[in-house]
């Protein structure tokens, strides 16, 4: 059975089978500053989710909201919910390392660990207790980031000796070696250049075949060529981040139903 949620952008209709996450009502804080308020956004099943906005609206702040980054900062605070599998993930009995295990994420700079590429695939089945053929699930990762052919003869070699779209792709395979259900990315393809972004962004169509990707983008062109849906955040006058208008991709980018996201998209403000 599907229900209507209303919020300050939108009623939406939300079928629970199809939902991989939702917020509701989520209003997140730096100490005194409220970063984001009143932020209702229901992500759907197996689709790219992109997030966009001007600079400081909040996207990055409700993109580790979901899987609790928000934490490591000591002033944040976050009041709401963020329901996964029917969970509010900020409850207290829930252990926010193993929310992290299932919501993935890839930053916006490749991170790869000062280790073998093999070991940087590794590391994080290793560390969760994966008692499988660790060589299979390396290979398996690798192949899933796209990356197999490329380093199958140089495993043992450091990460780092890959170019920054190979560095990138390693964190992919990182990512989803400890078999996450949602892969959040945080602006992944902005240190790369543009055969590389390429890359990243074809991966991402594949990857939504098996996993729910919530990517947050500078590039309105990325958005509308590889989100199924998108989010328009901007800032009030107070400097806080909220939600103007979430719909299919589609609709947003050729027929807003706010001035607002039109205005933005068309480069009027932003």
């Amino acid at each position: 059975m599907s229900v209507q949620v209303s919020t300050s952008a939108a009623t939406m209709t939300i079928d629970p089978a199809n939902s991989a996450i939702q917020a509701v009502d989520v209003n997140i804080y730096y100490g005194s500053f409220q970063a984001v308020r009143d932020i209702n956004l229901n992500i759907e099943r197996q689709k790219i989710t992109a997030l966009i906005g001007p600079s400081g609206c909040g996207k990055s702040t409700v993109l580790r909201a979901f899987n609790r980054m928000n934490d490591l900062v000591p002033t944040a605070r976050t009041e709401g919910q963020i329901l996964f599998h029917g969970k509010n993930i900020y409850d207290t009995d829930v252990d926010a390392v193993e929310v992290r295990r299932r919501i993935g994420m890839v930053f916006q700079k490749p991170n790869p660990f000062p280790k073998s590429i093999y070991e940087n695939v590794a590391w994080g089945a290793r560390i969760n207790g994966f008692r499988g053929n660790m060589d299979d699930l390396v290979e398996e990762s690798l192949r899933g980031a796209a990356l197999w052919d490329e380093v199958k003869d140089k495993l043992k070699e450091s990460g780092y000796s890959l170019s920054g779209g190979q560095q990138q792709r390693l964190c992919i395979a990182r990512a989803i070696a400890i078999k996450p259900d949602i892969i959040l990315m945080d602006e992944p393809c902005s240190a790369l250049d543009p055969i590389a972004t390429l890359r990243i962004e074809d991966l991402m169509r594949e990857l939504a075949e098996q996993y729910t990707i919530i990517i947050v983008t500078h590039n309105m062109q990325q958005a509308a060529r590889v989100a199924d849906y998108t989010a328009f955040f901007m800032v009030d006058d107070s400097r806080t981040g909220h939600l103007v208008e979430y719909g299919v991709s589609e609709q947003i980018f050729t027929n807003p139903k706010d001035k607002r996201t039109e205005d933005y998209i068309t480069g009027r403000f932003g």
